[in-house]
């Protein structure tokens, strides 16, 4: 970051500074809170290049994604950032606090000489779920942590910021392990970007004004596509990361531990679709009672369905004449007998083209089953992504493209492979999240980032709109409860061919 010029406080102001201060001030005063925190923070002028093979990559991506995260939440009021709207959610205030937490006791401590916490209770505040480094504040008590309040957790962020861009540039990619777990630590808070507006949009949708994040909706109408299939010979095939041992300080190199090791898996031959079930899809299959027939159901999905009272995917609401909500997005509310569903922009009438969003593995299982088709396995997905990506490369509708919602294709496609298999949502697969053979997590506390999930969840693949684009590659592997509905999850559908 470029010092500002210094200024002898002895000699009187210039005209020319004295308007820079007065211009300095209306900005700030038209604000938030949080707004000004951001521009004060040490990453908040710091040059933002695209990131090349260049020279510090490390440095440049750490000072990118915490910019990043504070210019996410520069847009909320205090208040918003300390509710928490269920246990497994978190307030925004948290999530700022955990992620600086991360660099705090898994890097900051092993490797800053004279080490000394921000402040020693913070420890366990902000400590997630890592067992190994000690006690935890309970998780569905997070939006009772009044204390500290927004402005210590930035203090605190800033600190840590400081902190550990003073070790990059002591340590840089000389020491191994630190080039590891820094990059282990930026994609760490790159996923709490997605978790902030997956949270953030499951508080807004509780309450009765169903107030907006973002007011720029991003669709036009379009018309739809015809659905197609892409035909796979299967056989024997690699899925998988292989790390390379050779380059570490560079971020195409970098991987979860559970995306290794590269291994061979069989496929029998398989159709994919060649693009993911869309809002008007899912409609259909309301229309056609597919929440009241049982047959269509998972024993534990139709249980799940009956005690929570599901009839639609999440946020999902069917609007009639006597029946208008809330709305300060300036978003026209939509006509009666509509279904309507909250956005990160406000309500706003279903669009049938756009990918469906927030639906649960059952529900996704479930609209397969109707369709007479099935979920692909997670390596039938993988296989699928890796051809395609060797003729294209990785785009799509990401956290960038600031759509903030699933978007339809614009044009009707030709092409030989499938498309959105990446952004827009996340694509439930039918395959439980287990380790690969030859899997073995982490020694220590920091071990426990993915590997003691490895039961009673199922794995989705390709990122969403809410996905960082940088973070995203055909072998990463996410992975939630088969209930979880808030995340931008959708279904992508294959069938067999034999």
């Amino acid at each position: 970051m470029s010092e500002q010029p210094h200024r002898d406080p002895d000699l009187p102001l210039q005209r020319w500074q004295i308007n820079e201060i007065n211009q300095r001030d209306q900005r700030e005063a038209l604000m938030s809170p949080i707004e000004k925190q951001v521009v004060r923070s040490p990453v908040y002028q710091a040059p933002q290049p695209e990131f090349c093979a260049g020279s510090k990559p490390l440095q440049e991506r750490f000072m990118s994604v915490r910019d990043a995260t504070e210019r996410l939440v520069a847009p909320l009021k205090a208040e918003d950032c300390n509710l928490q709207s269920m246990p497994d959610a978190s307030p925004i205030k948290w999530h700022l606090a955990h992620s600086s937490w991360f660099f705090e006791t898994f890097i900051l401590e092993k490797f800053e000489p004279n080490f000394e916490p921000f402040h020693p209770a913070f420890r366990v505040l902000f400590n997630s779920y890592y067992n190994g480094v000690g006690d935890r504040h309970p998780r569905h008590e997070r939006g009772l942590i009044s204390r500290p309040d927004l402005a210590t957790v930035f203090d605190y962020r800033h600190d840590i910021t400081k902190r550990i861009a003073n070790l990059i540039e002591a340590l840089g990619d000389t020491n191994l392990s630190f080039a590891e777990l820094m990059w282990l630590g930026c994609n760490h808070e790159e996923q709490h970007q997605e978790l902030i507006l997956t949270d953030l949009k499951h508080l807004l949708s509780k309450n009765p004004l169903k107030p907006a994040y973002q007011t720029r909706w991003p669709l036009t109408a379009i018309e739809g596509r015809k659905p197609r299939w892409h035909k796979y010979d299967g056989g024997l095939v690699e899925i998988g990361a292989t790390k390379s041992l050779t380059n570490v300080n560079s971020p195409e190199n970098f991987f979860f531990d559970n995306e290794t090791p590269r291994h061979c898996v069989f496929l029998e031959p398989f159709e994919i679709a060649s693009h993911p079930v869309t809002h008007g899809d899912f409609a259909a299959f309301i229309a056609d009672r597919g929440y009241q027939r049982p047959e269509l159901w998972l024993s534990l999905g139709w249980d799940w369905l009956n005690a929570q009272k599901i009839t639609a995917p999440l946020y999902w609401e069917l609007r009639d004449a006597g029946k208008h909500g809330g709305n300060d997005s300036g978003i026209d509310s939509g006509t009666p007998n509509k279904w309507m569903t909250f956005t990160l922009h406000g309500m706003v009438e279903i669009d049938v083209h756009t990918p469906i969003c927030h639906i649960s593995f059952f529900e996704a299982d479930a609209f397969a089953r109707w369709k007479g088709a099935r979920l692909p396995t997670e390596a039938e997905w993988e296989h699928a992504a890796a051809l395609t990506t060797q003729h294209v490369a990785i785009s799509g509708n990401f956290l960038d493209s600031h759509a903030l919602h699933p978007l339809a294709m614009r044009e009707q496609s030709s092409s030989a492979h499938p498309q959105q298999l990446f952004g827009d949502v996340w694509e439930w697969t039918a395959s439980a999240y287990l380790g690969y053979p030859g899997y073995q997590a982490a020694a220590g506390a920091v071990g426990e980032y993915n590997g003691k999930f490895m039961c009673n969840q199922f794995v989705l693949r390709g990122g969403s709109c809410a996905t960082p684009a940088q973070h995203i590659r055909a072998t990463y592997r996410n992975f939630f409860p088969p209930e979880a509905q808030w995340q931008f999850s959708g279904v992508r559908l294959a069938r067999n061919t034999i």
